[in-house]
C-alpha cells in the first residue's frame, strides 16, 4: 500500500500537479474530466490501495463510480455524489476507486481560521471527526446546492485578494458546513435500519458488560469505551443514537442502569448504597439523584411503594 502524507497544502498541490495555491493556508481545486473519461485515485491502478493523510482540513466532492474507502475502522462502498470531510491527521484508505465527471477539493489549515468564529465552531461539526463509514451521500438537489456554494468560494478564491476576500470566503465556507450539517442529519434519519442495528448492538454491549460483572469491577462504561466496542467513533455513535432514540448515548446508558437498579432494589433487604456500588456508581448520593431524575421518585420511595403492592 502506498502511503501519502501531505504536511502542507502547497505540498498537496505540487505532488498532484495542481497550480500553486493562491494562499498557502487555503485552496480550492476544481477538476472536470471530459465526457466519458474516468480517473483512478491518485493515478494508481484500481486494485492498489492508497493511504492518504493530510495535516489540514479537507472537504472533497467526487462522483464515484466504484471502489471502497476505509475511513477509520470501517469500509463502505460509494456511489453517486459523495462529500468527504477529514480533520488534520485523519487517514483514509482508497481501494479500487474510479471517479467520473467533475470534482471539487477545499483545503484549509487551522491557522487560516484561527481567531475567527469558525475556529471554535468547527469543533461542533461532528462530521470532521467521524472515523467510520459516513461520507455524506447527496441527493441531486443537495448536490446542486453545495456545488453552487463551492463555486462561489472558488470565484472569490481566484479573485484578486483584498481586505474583504478572507471574510467572504469564510462566510461561504461556514454556509457550506451548515448545509452539510443539515444534510447529515437527513442522512441519519433516512438510514433508519442501520441506526436501529447500531442501537441494538449498543444495548447488547451493555448486556454483556452487566452480565460479566464489569460494572462493579470497572465502573460505568464511558461513551468512548462503548464506541470502541462497536468499532465506531464516539461522535458518530452519539449522533446515530440521538437520531434513533431522541436521547444521547449517555442518557441511554443511564436509563439502562436505572432499569437494572429497579430490579436490584426489589431484592429482599436491598441496600441503596450496595445497589449503587453494584451498578458502578462511586457515590451513592449521585445514584439516588439520577434515579429520582429519571423515575420521579427516590430509590427509598421506590422500595416503599413496591412493598405496598
Amino acid at each position: 500500500m502506498k502511503k501519502l502524507v501531505y504536511k502542507t497544502i502547497s505540498e498537496f498541490h505540487e505532488q498532484n500537479n495542481f497550480p500553486p495555491p493562491e494562499n498557502p493556508l487555503f485552496s480550492v481545486i476544481h477538476t472536470k474530466l471530459k465526457e466519458g473519461e474516468t480517473s483512478n485515485c491518485e493515478d494508481e491502478e484500481p486494485t492498489e490501495p492508497v493511504s492518504l493523510t493530510n495535516r489540514f482540513y479537507s472537504i472533497s466532492f467526487k462522483k464515484i463510480i466504484s471502489g471502497e474507502i476505509l475511513y477509520g475502522r470501517t469500509k463502505y462502498d460509494c456511489t453517486n455524489g459523495t462529500l468527504l470531510f477529514t480533520a488534520p491527521g485523519q487517514t483514509m484508505v482508497f481501494k479500487g476507486m474510479v471517479f467520473s465527471s467533475e470534482a471539487f477539493h477545499i483545503a484549509f489549515h487551522k491557522d487560516y481560521i484561527i481567531g475567527t468564529r469558525l475556529f471554535d465552531k468547527i469543533k461542533k461539526y461532528n462530521f470532521f471527526n467521524y472515523n467510520v463509514n459516513e461520507a455524506l451521500h447527496l441527493s441531486p438537489k443537495e448536490e446542486e446546492i453545495l456545488k453552487a456554494i463551492i463555486k462561489n468560494i472558488e470565484t472569490e478564491y481566484h479573485n484578486n485578494q483584498d481586505e474583504f476576500s478572507k471574510e467572504i470566503i469564510l462566510n461561504q465556507l461556514e454556509t457550506l458546513l451548515n448545509y452539510a450539517d443539515r444534510f447529515y442529519k437527513r442522512q441519519f434519519l433516512n438510514r433508519k435500519e442501520i441506526n436501529q442495528e447500531l442501537f441494538t448492538r449498543f444495548i447488547g454491549v451493555l448486556d454483556v458488560y452487566v452480565d460479566t460483572n464489569l460494572l462493579e469491577d470497572k465502573g460505568i462504561p464511558t461513551v468512548e469505551w462503548m464506541a470502541n466496542q462497536l468499532g465506531v467513533s464516539h461522535r458518530y455513535m452519539s449522533d446515530t443514537i440521538k437520531a434513533e432514540t431522541g436521547k444521547t448515548a449517555v442518557d441511554q446508558i443511564n436509563l439502562y442502569l436505572i432499569e437494572e437498579a429497579k430490579n436490584l432494589l426489589l431484592a429482599p433487604n436491598a441496600s441503596i448504597s450496595e445497589t449503587a456500588y453494584k451498578l458502578g456508581f462511586e457515590y451513592p448520593p449521585y445514584f439516588s439523584r439520577l434515579f429520582k431524575k429519571k423515575t420521579g421518585i427516590s430509590p427509598k420511595k421506590y422500595i416503599e411503594n413496591a412493598s405496598l403492592n
